[in-house]
């Protein structure tokens, strides 16, 4: 049998050399090892064999080519390999493998019982207990988990990792209802959840992979503000820090859903403010300084409790969902990402007939609008943002044959439906919070018009209520207008973009009725003389009762549907049809490549 000869493949310089002339080797032993440009190459027999010469030795130069030894194939040796099964041999745990183990390990809840011990005095979850409960099973992928705080200066690097894992943020890409999404979240555990140097460049990090992946983003913001006590960062004020330019700048992007639980003041607050949406839980505090910023400004010593608290933001309107718990948090925060997520294909409703009853018979009673909003939409599919702040106006999300939308409607519990500034900031951000993600948008209409008077000019009515003009005129999406009952005057109009000609469809129930202002206003305005001239009172209101009688035959639907002001004048059971059909004819948003609108506003 021939002598196979053991070459060399490359260049380089015999390290060591592991047989001796006559063992017995076996296929993908190894020979020796060659070094070659700092790193080593293991040379294996490539068939089983005795070894019957050996050319070099350790420290000699080889080139490529070279015989290294000679084997005869044929004796003893096995043709088995290192890597066969059944052959392998268990491998001991890696040194560098542990140590990474190990440091990944000290993160964890479970190795921080005081901790996690303290969030559940306090009645709250840890950060990866939120995230985890976010994100579906197994599917997060942790940045940064081994970062510490920059305070190497004057702490040790072991008390360091022990207390301050991940720089008080976790953050990642996970999936939430099955569609990617970069998670965040401050932990309170770690430094009060302040926002140090690491934590920054982790936030800019992020950011910039959400911009890159057009991916939304759902941060935790509980947290104390900035962060005074690091010390290894060169510089002064920090206010070079990217992250509000590069979280601000995702706004009309993705989506941006923030929660938050506890205490979030200063830079954490700026951050939930930047979100399109807000949830918060009961405990909340939320301010834009904290105890001790306010204190430094000379203005009182506060508890922090007293600093902006549900009962305050959740009706001026900084809060848009207001939860119980971090438990609800996550459940809205989930149920909101999926609006933005596409179509369900799985849905039902309630028996339409109850729409033809559901507005009084009497055109001056009141009703509750929300009732007519969950008979209309698809079964559980209504989540109402703000509803503690412009009580007369309603903003929505709702689903219609699986399809999300945005719903605005009038509430006549409020003012009778008239629009006031609140009302008009509440729905005209929420017309941009549509645009810019391509949801189309229902108007539900039974205004008397914008709200008049001394009272609300001091509101800076004109201007708050213009926004609804201009917001309306600007929309991409495809909206429609249902008149329920009232639509007059330039109220009627904002509830329709500006113009019952601008929706895809103006359409009203049979109890709508429409006049360029109030019937009973009109009826004073434009016959005041003739009222006058009536001196006897009774007689006076028989006339006026009867006017404002013939101006509502005038302007109810079925006459203005005459005149083709409106579209029709439909039974109210046949609404989602009407709805349903507008949908399916739009053409689809086009493809983004960037932002529809440079931002949502944040009010």
């Amino acid at each position: 049998m021939a002598v196979a000869a053991v070459e060399a493949p490359m260049q380089g310089t015999i390290v060591s050399v592991d047989v001796r002339p006559g063992d017995l080797v076996h296929a993908g032993q190894q020979l020796l090892v060659i070094e070659s440009m700092k790193m080593e190459h293991v040379i294996a027999a490539d068939e089983g064999g005795e070894v019957s010469e050996i050319v070099v030795s350790a420290g000699q130069t080889v080139y490529p080519g070279d015989v290294l030894m000679r084997l005869h194939p044929s004796v003893g040796g096995t043709n088995r390999r290192d890597d066969d099964v059944g052959y392998r041999q268990p491998a001991a745990e890696r040194g560098d493998l542990a140590e990474v183990v190990e440091r990944h390990a000290a993160t964890r809840d479970e190795r921080r019982p005081d901790a996690v011990d303290r969030r559940r005095q306090s009645g709250q979850r840890t950060a990866r207990q939120n995230v985890e409960d976010l994100c579906d099973p197994g599917s997060f992928v942790e940045y940064g988990p081994l970062v510490i705080a920059a305070q190497r200066r004057r702490r040790s690097v072991d008390d360091l990792i022990a207390r301050t894992p991940a720089d008080g943020l976790v953050g990642g890409i996970g999936s939430v209802n099955g569609h990617r999404t970069i998670v965040m979240s401050y932990d309170y555990t770690v430094l009060a959840g302040t926002q140090g140097l690491q934590n920054h460049r982790k936030k800019d990090r992020l950011f910039e992979l959400a911009e890159r992946l057009r991916l939304p983003i759902v941060f935790f913001t509980e947290g104390g503000g900035g962060r005074p006590g690091d010390t290894d960062g060169a510089g002064v004020s920090g206010l070079d820090r990217l992250a509000f330019a590069l979280f601000g700048g995702l706004s009309g992007l993705v989506p941006l859903v923030g929660v938050n639980s506890g205490y979030c003041f200063a830079g954490n607050a700026a951050i939930l403010g930047c979100c399109d949406v807000v949830i918060a839980t009961a405990n909340s505090n939320i301010g834009m300084g904290g105890p001790a910023m306010i204190e430094g400004g000379g203005l009182g010593v506060f508890e922090p409790t007293e600093i902006g608290p549900m009962s305050v933001q959740a009706a001026n309107g900084v809060v848009d969902i207001a939860v119980a718990d971090e438990a609800e948090a996550v459940a809205v925060a989930k149920r909101y990402l999926s609006y933005f997520q596409g179509r369900s294909h799985r849905w039902d409703c309630v028996d339409q007939s109850g729409l033809r009853n559901v507005i009084p018979e009497n055109r001056l009673r009141a009703y509750d609008v929300r009732t007519v909003i969950e008979t209309l939409a698809d079964s559980d599919s209504v989540l109402e943002l703000r509803p503690g702040f412009g009580p007369g106006m309603v903003t929505a999300f709702i689903r219609v044959e699986g399809r999300p939308l945005g719903l605005i409607a009038n509430n006549p519990t409020h003012l009778g439906g008239a629009i006031d500034a609140d009302g008009a900031d509440k729905a005209a951000r929420f017309m941009q919070l549509c645009d810019a993600f391509d949801l189309p948008i229902l108007f539900l209409a039974d205004t008397p018009g914008i709200m008049v008077g001394p009272e609300a000019e001091k509101t800076a009515l004109v201007r708050h209520v213009s926004r609804m003009f201009v917001t309306g005129a600007s929309l991409t999406v495809p909206f429609f207008t249902i008149v329920l009952r009232k639509g007059y005057g330039l109220g009627a109009q904002a509830m329709a973009g500006g113009s019952f000609k601008a929706p895809l469809f103006t359409v009203a129930w049979p109890t709508g009725e429409f006049g360029g202002m109030g019937l009973e206003g009109a009826v004073k305005l434009g016959f005041r003389r003739e009222l006058d001239a009536i001196d006897d009172e009774a007689e006076r209101e028989k006339v006026f009762d009867e006017m404002v009688a013939r101006m509502y035959e005038h302007g109810k639907a079925l006459n203005t549907a005459t005149y083709f002001e409106i579209d029709d004048v439909i039974d109210p059971a046949d609404s989602r049809r009407w709805i349903s059909t507008a949908l399916e004819s739009a053409p689809p948003p086009p493809a983004r490549i960037g932002k529809k609108r440079p931002c949502v506003d944040t009010w």
